[in-house]
């Protein structure tokens, strides 16, 4: 029995207490849970909701709790009900609806751990979107890595997701690196301002192969040339550069189309429909101060140029307009005071930022080795990037260790520690029992083992305490998932995977799934290499939604 189709059982039990004693059934919510004792002592899951019904029934809990036990202990597969304090539910399952799980899980394969909590939900999330003037930062890596993920439990959960990079090809950045390229191909030192770095050589002799005379031409012309020929290799080799990091965008919006096909000024004349523009100084404002930010914005200067602000208006209407219910855009820790003007211009277009806006922030991340941070990347010049922590330590390794910790905490990636062939390394220890339950497969085959049908399956069979223990991790796999969605926290399914881990290495020392010698094969081994399969279903489904191989073979 699934922890979710506990929780409809307490509530069945819930719903024939309240038509016994002639309550209104209005009152019971819609849904319930169950959860892990933090005492395994106290049973396998726990209810509350005799105490969350107690006043609205005008029943005391302990007295509605007993009458819940009551009920369900003359559910088929309930051991017992012992009710504790002032009204919680322990509950024990017998080893038979325990066991099920294991089927449960092997039969619903890649589908396991998903749910419809997003159903109807179309979210556009936004993440890297670094300027195509040099390669992939490592800050701009993680949230590849996080983004990616977090797109993966969404559409678990159940939304319809759209993940897009913006390009932001218009602007000074873009003249910057410009003028850089140009000073390559002449030989000349880089601009004070300018980009640095071996790639920007390397991009300069590319466009010099396509356009012989770039470098010669008069200024202004060869200026263009450079831009537009510069930024089309450099964003090609960033988008190479994620794919090969396993990370595809459905849309690369460009920053240009925003002027191009005049949508800034239709931003402009909504926001002025709303009543939130003034003119001032020459310029045109939006007034961000109706909702909280900390000022007015510039929108259009009084020299006629659009501020940086107007384009990111322009964007989220286009956004909208695309019939996006929820916009969702990751930031680096750098971006923390967007946080309230972005609010404060969603709720300027009428919307509801807590509902139709979301921005993520995330903090740095270092590169350790040998003990010493790494700050310069050979190629870029500058901060390190994505090539030169997947060069370290590759791609699983790489996202898994972004993955693994809560986006609100500085990080650092040890070089030694995640190249390492050793349980102290997360990915590793992780990916080993991918490869040791497909293993376990393997051998079984060898043997002439195998799971037989379902109707042959006896769970009541999986009774020893490893084996409990390991169907418990496994039922709380969907309620994990679920939660790293709605919180926006991949981490929870890295950790979720590494206390899974230890639980099938505690069943694998503690219970033999294959036949010794010429020992004949039973329903044990049967029972329990279902449940060696259910838990490589339930490792590969998690790796997965992080982005990561679970190999057959380490």
């Amino acid at each position: 029995m699934t922890p979710a189709k506990l929780a409809e059982v307490v509530l069945a039990a819930a719903r024939a207490v309240f038509t016994a004693r002639g309550l209104d059934s209005s009152m019971l919510p819609i849904s319930t849970a169950v959860e892990r004792p933090r005492n395994p002592e106290h049973g396998d899951y726990a209810s509350t909701l005799a105490l969350q019904l107690a006043k609205k029934s005008g029943v005391p809990p302990r007295e509605l709790a007993a009458e819940l036990a009551d009920q369900l202990g003359r559910t088929p597969g309930i051991k017992s009900v012992e009710i504790a304090g002032p009204g919680f539910l322990n509950i024990r399952l017998d080893a038979a609806a325990a066991g099920q799980l294991a089927r449960v899980v092997v039969e619903a394969g890649e589908a396991y751990g998903h749910s419809e909590r997003f159903a109807g939900q179309r979210v556009n999330l936004e993440f890297v979107s670094a300027n195509p003037t040099g390669p992939v930062h490592i800050g701009g890596v993680r949230w590849a890595a996080v983004g990616d993920a977090l797109s993966r439990l969404l559409r678990a959960a159940g939304a319809g997701v759209t993940t897009e990079y913006y390009f932001n090809d218009a602007g000074s950045q873009i003249d910057r690196f410009a003028r850089s390229l140009r000073a390559a191909a002449l030989g000349e030192p880089a601009p004070e301002d300018g980009y640095r770095g071996a790639y920007i050589g390397e991009i300069a002799n590319m466009v010099l192969k396509d356009h012989a005379d770039a470098a010669n031409a008069p200024e202004p012309e060869s200026l263009e040339i450079f831009r537009v020929a510069g930024v089309n290799i450099m964003f090609d080799e960033i988008k190479s550069s994620l794919a090969d990091f396993g990370v595809h965008f459905d849309v690369y919006f460009n920053e240009k189309q925003l002027h191009d096909e005049g949508e800034l000024d239709l931003a402009l004349e909504r926001l002025r429909a709303e009543g939130h523009i003034f003119e001032a100084d020459g310029a045109v404002w939006l007034r961000t101060t109706d909702f909280g930010d900390d000022k007015d914005r510039v929108l259009r200067k009084s020299d006629g140029d659009w501020t940086y602000f107007a384009g990111d208006c322009a964007y989220y209407l286009d956004k909208r307009e695309r019939g996006f219910d929820r916009v969702v855009i990751m930031l680096g820790a750098d971006h923390h005071g967007y946080v309230g003007r972005m609010r404060a211009m969603s709720a300027c277009f009428g919307d509801d930022p807590d509902t139709n806006l979301e921005i993520l922030i995330g903090q740095l991340v270092n590169l350790v080795e040998n003990g010493e941070a790494l700050r310069m990347s050979k190629r870029a010049g500058t901060t390190l990037t994505l090539e030169d922590l997947v060069d370290r330590i590759g791609v699983d390794a790489a996202r898994y260790a972004l993955a693994r910790f809560s986006t609100d905490s500085p990080i650092d990636i040890d070089v030694d520690l995640w190249t390492r062939s050793t349980r102290d390394n997360p990915v590793y220890y992780v990916q080993y029992v991918a490869a040791r339950t497909a293993s376990v497969g393997r051998n079984a085959a060898e043997v002439g083992l195998t799971r037989g049908t379902a109707d042959g399956f006896h769970p009541e069979l999986l009774d020893h305490e490893k084996e409990l223990e390991l169907l418990k991790s496994l039922g709380d796999y969907p309620a994990v998932v679920t939660a790293a969605a709605e919180l926006r926290e991949p981490h929870r399914v890295a950790r979720y995977l590494e206390d899974l881990a230890g639980a099938y290495h505690r069943f694998y020392d503690n219970c033999r799934i294959l036949p010794r010698g010429d020992e004949e094969i039973t329903d044990t081994h049967r029972a329990r290499l279902w449940l060696n399969d259910a838990t490589r279903t339930v490792i590969a489904n998690g790796l997965g939604l992080l982005g990561v191989t679970a190999p057959e073979r380490m």
